[in-house]
């Protein structure tokens, strides 16, 4: 195993001294944990740190599609984000490699993570999805441009994860409830019309850090331009952010007071998908989230 991995490594390490124009060998491949979907590790040697996800062939897109996030949400130069070197297939896997950071710790790195993404949600275009579909975890994810939010969140979003349910033969009320919900959502924006933000897609606690230099950097993104509530909706999920993050996003771009209710509107996306991809206990939540919100519009 250890011969296969050190002839791994060389054809990886090939990759990268292609894409950076110098030579890298790997002289240490140290595993990184928090990730429950790759490999993932920190390649050092010739002086340079790297960090790669590793995946089987069948990731290669995944990961061409993250590395496509990553320059978008690096290209509004308002979040630091982890530089894609190069992706493909090395071996037998897939590969994701960037650049390595060092994670430190700031005070101050909540409110400035709020004020820089609120920066990178003014950065708009003129229709809601993305120029290619993605992933959410491993999950699919389409994008298909609408120039309707509402048409948007409704086929690409919460109706493509309960079409995903049903296949996963989840229950007829979920189905049921889910279908009534999709026929009321104008009922949740009637005095507010949503314009299409830059957004990462899945910014829960897990996928953002402080970086030694004092400066917030994000990771792991499903990106896409929609509505910018489900990026601040979505940081509410597991845990939350610091009070000074939100107090900042506030003060930078106040959120409209329907926000209060339509977080639990997109919540439900991430909840449905990880009903789909864990089942257990996210079935009886979804169905929860459903009927709370159908009893807003009743």
């Amino acid at each position: 195993m250890e011969a296969v991995m050190n002839t791994h490594w060389h054809a990886l390490a090939a990759q990268i001294s292609a894409a950076v124009g110098q030579n890298f060998v790997v002289a240490k491949a140290n595993p990184l944990s928090g990730g429950c979907i790759n490999q993932t590790y920190v390649l050092q040697g010739c002086g340079q740190h790297y960090c790669v996800k590793l995946n089987s062939l069948a990731c290669e897109a995944m990961f061409a599609a993250e590395a496509e996030g990553l320059q978008a949400l690096a290209a509004s130069n308002s979040i630091a984000v982890p530089q894609p070197i190069c992706w493909g297939v090395a071996g037998h896997q897939a590969f994701l490699v960037m650049t390595y950071f060092r994670s430190g710790g700031n005070r101050e790195a909540a409110a400035l993570l709020g004020e820089q993404l609120a920066q990178m949600h003014r950065c708009s275009q003129k229709q809601f999805g993305w120029r290619r579909d993605n992933y959410l975890g491993s999950s699919p994810q389409p994008n298909d441009y609408r120039a309707n939010w509402l048409d948007f969140w409704r086929e690409q979003r919460l109706g493509f994860q309960l079409q995903l349910a049903a296949r996963h033969g989840f229950g007829e009320a979920l189905q049921s409830q889910g279908e009534r919900l999709l026929q009321k959502l104008d009922a949740f924006f009637v005095d507010y019309q949503p314009v299409p933000s830059l957004l990462h897609g899945d910014l829960w606690s897990g996928n953002y850090a402080v970086q030694e230099n004092g400066q917030p950097i994000i990771f792991d993104p499903a990106v896409y331009f929609g509505d910018r509530e489900t990026d601040l909706a979505m940081t509410e999920l597991f845990g939350g952010f610091d009070k000074e993050f939100y107090a900042a996003y506030q003060a930078s771009w106040a959120l409209d007071t329907g926000y209060r209710v339509r977080k639990n509107l997109y919540n439900l996306y991430h909840i449905l998908n990880h009903a789909n991809l864990f089942g257990g206990g996210y079935v009886g939540q979804a169905q929860r989230m459903i009927d709370a919100l159908l009893s807003e519009v009743i």
